[in-house]
């Protein structure tokens, strides 16, 4: 009877593992800055979720701001896009996987991590507002 237990255990581990890993793939899935910024220009919405001083000091053109932390409370100014496309953009790519995951967990079925955040959006030599 312990050999079924034990095994059973492990299946039910590894079964719960794979799931973990593939959400955090489907998270960190994403588009590059170039493609986020054709996105935004075909009518997406660009969604800045860093902190206020970090989006003041320099932020892409039309990036709406919700900080990742007010993100749960703030979901109905974005609520129109809740079938559209949104890219999510923070500093480097981590919060913005985080808001990501967020929004599908809320229902939004559209949603892309712009990879790299802000640092790759100005390498590579894309507009920015600086404040």
């Amino acid at each position: 009877m312990k050999k079924i237990t034990d095994k059973l255990f492990w299946v039910v581990a590894l079964a719960v593992g794979t799931l973990f890993v593939m959400q955090q793939l489907g998270a960190n899935e994403g588009v590059d800055a170039k493609q986020a910024l054709g996105m935004a220009q075909q009518g997406a919405l660009l969604l800045d979720v860093r902190q206020p001083e970090e989006y003041t000091a320099i932020h892409a053109p039309d990036a709406k701001l919700i900080p990742l932390g007010e993100l749960p409370a703030r979901m109905q100014e974005i609520s129109a896009y809740k079938d559209k496309p949104i890219a999510v953009i923070c500093r480097s790519g981590r919060r913005s996987a985080k808001a990501v995951e967020l929004l599908r967990e809320a229902g939004y079925s559209n949603v892309s991590n712009v990879a790299g955040g802000m640092q790759g959006w100005e390498s590579d030599g894309l507009e920015v507002v600086r404040m």
